[in-house]
């Protein structure tokens, strides 16, 4: 046991320094003499989930949980990735993560955002306010209170939620996405404007920030930022879509009228609810 305490020690030393190939690589040669460990199975499933190995993450999650831990933290990071797959395993284990360790931030935070993408608003809330109310200074427990505030409805709790967050974390530039998103959606498509072209400028290779920062801009008559946004979208790599490219384009040469149109009854909803339904 000693060995596998100074492996996780080392591993998550790795996984702080944002090194997960060497975090993966050394928790998997660690499974191969304890091939049952739930500590290494759920780790090296946080590690293979952050390098985008979904179903060896998924696999090594189950395994996790099939060895019945008892530590909320496992509970709460295993159940969390089976949650991301819409396995009914992760219910039960989030659930019991929550229960069992409620003074655990984390472990309300995971069961409140579970709770809150299966559309149990009251309950999610109720754990995710508790989740605040443990670590008030953590933005994560604000902006996942804002992402079920807005998936209820509640276009102004979100906005006060989110922006709590990015007051604590300003380099929070995904938060800041969707914080533009739900300005553009209660109807301050001007402040919604200044946030989404700030994320712009701070998400180099995100596709969607730069489209929906250029149509925003343009809403607004800001010609030249809007440019900018559009430049910046036509090299970014991630997400890229080369039809809605050029119907930007189109769009910013008809005028306002023509892109708020595309923005706020088209673009920005769908992308919201996207983000928004993403699991933790």
């Amino acid at each position: 046991m000693t060995d596998v305490a100074e492996t996780l020690d080392r591993a998550l030393r790795f996984g702080d320094e944002g090194r997960w190939d060497e975090m993966s690589d050394l928790l998997a040669n660690a499974l191969e003499g304890e091939p049952d460990d739930p500590y290494l199975l759920c780790w090296l499933g946080v590690a293979e989930q952050e390098l985008d190995r979904t179903s060896s993450a998924y696999d090594l999650f189950r395994r996790c949980l099939a060895q019945q831990p008892e530590d909320p933290q496992l509970l709460a990071l295993a159940g969390a990735g089976l949650a991301a797959f819409d396995d009914p395993e992760a219910e039960p284990a989030l659930r019991a993560a929550a229960l069992t360790a409620p003074e655990l931030p984390f472990t309300r935070l995971q069961y409140g955002a579970y709770l809150a993408r299966e559309g149990l608003f009251e309950e999610a809330l109720h754990h995710l306010d508790a989740a605040v109310a443990l670590a008030p200074d953590d933005p994560a427990m604000h902006g996942e209170r804002g992402v079920a505030l807005a998936l209820k409805g509640d276009l102004e709790g979100a906005t006060e939620s989110m922006q709590r967050a990015i007051d604590l974390a300003p380099d929070d530039s995904w938060t800041r996405v969707t914080l533009g998103l739900v300005l553009c959606e209660k109807g301050d498509v001007e402040t919604g404007a200044q946030a989404l072209l700030q994320a712009s400028a701070e998400r180099e290779d995100d596709f969607e920030a730069h489209a929906l920062a250029a149509l925003a801009a343009a809403a607004m008559g800001w010609e030249e930022s809007a440019h900018e946004a559009l430049a910046r979208a036509d090299l970014a790599r991630e997400g890229r879509d080369n039809t809605l490219l050029a119907e930007i384009e189109e769009r910013l040469a008809a005028g306002p009228a023509s892109v708020l149109e595309l923005l706020t009854e088209s673009l920005a909803p769908s992308v919201l609810h996207e983000r928004l339904s993403q699991p933790l």
